[in-house]
Order: structure tokens, then C-alpha cells, then sequence
């Protein structure tokens, strides 16, 4: 007698529409975990800008997003017993893959510098990136408000990282270093003027 009906689980899991067949111990397991893998991988690469800023439509789409795999999770089985299954599954592959990825500040930190994603370099707005991902002026200048600029010339350094944080380095403006350069300059005639009247 085998533990697991394989006919069953193959179609359960891949066959499209609902199905009279039991969900069995197995299954309750690897439905939670499947959608858990999915929703990780893609918005791990189609979602940064979702983690970045959320706007009405996005937010519509993680709300209506947890609703549309919610029966994937749990397939036909609504007893609170599959429910207790499905969440440990979920908690359990959450805590496996955060130990795996995030290993501490260093594993962390390297990841992040593989995958990190410049909107302003050196005071120079990145236009590809931010249509690549979808960020338009407004809402980065809205980022630049949060952390406590008054305008994006401001801003040395917007990083998005995959975590979807955006990190903004301050520092003087172009026009500000350019003025700087200028007030030198002028402080350097002034003393060749001087010089040259003695």
C-alpha cells in the first residue's frame, strides 16, 4: 500500500480546474511551497519597483495577487488542520531561504552589490533605468522628499536595492560645486590683482 496516490498528486497539482480527488499530506505541503517559490522568484525579478513605491496599482495588484494563489495554497481542503499545514509549510520555507540568503551583514551587503541598481549617479538621473523599472520623476523626487531633500540635484546617489529600499547619498549640488570652483577662481584673480598693484 503506498502512503501517497501519485495519480492523484499529479493531478491535483497540474491538472487545470478543481478536482474531486483527496489532497493528500504531501500535497497540503508542496502547494504552499510552490506559490511561495513563485511569488518569491518573480518579484525578486520583476518587482523591485513594486517594493520601491508602491502606488494604487500595485498595491491593487499584491492585494488581488494574495487572493488569486489563495486556493492554490490550499487546494479543495478548507479544514483548519490544512490550514495549520499550508502556514507551517509557508513559515518553514520563509525561515530556510532567509538563513540560506542572508547570512549575516557580509552575504547580505555582497548581494545587494551584485544586484544594485543606480536611478541617479554622480547628480546624472539615470532615464533607462528608471523606465526599465517602471519609476517615474515624480514619484523619485517623492523618495527625495522622504528622505529629507528639497530636489533630486540634491541627491548624489539614488541605489535601489533588491530589497526594494531605496538608498539616497546627499551631497553639493553640480550648480553648488560649479559655484564653489567660480568663488575659487575669483579668490584667485583677486590675489593676482593684489599682486600686481604692489
Amino acid at each position: 500500500m503506498h502512503l501517497v496516490d501519485w495519480h492523484a498528486l499529479a493531478v491535483n497539482l497540474l491538472h487545470l480546474g478543481t478536482s474531486d480527488l483527496a489532497v493528500s499530506l504531501l500535497e497540503k505541503l508542496i502547494r504552499p511551497v510552490a506559490v511561495y517559490l513563485l511569488l518569491v522568484f518573480a518579484l525578486r525579478v520583476w518587482g523591485k519597483r513594486i517594493l520601491a513605491q508602491l502606488n494604487p496599482f500595485d498595491l491593487v495588484v499584491l492585494l488581488t495577487l494574495s487572493n488569486t494563489v489563495q486556493n492554490a495554497i490550499i487546494g479543495n481542503d478548507t479544514s483548519l488542520s490544512g490550514g495549520i499545514i499550508g502556514a507551517a509549510a509557508l513559515l518553514a520555507i520563509n525561515g530556510l531561504l532567509v538563513r540560506i540568503f542572508y547570512r549575516g551583514p557580509r552575504m547580505e551587503h555582497r548581494a545587494m552589490e551584485d544586484q544594485d541598481t543606480y536611478l541617479i549617479r554622480d547628480h546624472q538621473i539615470q532615464p533607462e533605468e528608471l523606465e526599465r523599472l517602471h519609476i517615474n520623476l515624480g514619484e523619485l523626487t517623492a523618495k527625495a522628499h522622504e528622505r529629507g531633500f528639497d530636489d533630486l540635484h540634491e541627491v548624489e546617489a539614488a541605489v535601489l536595492y533588491p530589497n526594494g529600499t531605496i538608498y539616497m547619498k546627499g551631497g553639493a549640488s553640480r550648480d553648488a560645486a560649479r559655484l564653489t570652483e567660480i568663488l575659487h577662481q575669483l579668490q584667485a584673480l583677486r590675489q593676482e590683482v593684489a599682486a600686481i598693484r604692489r
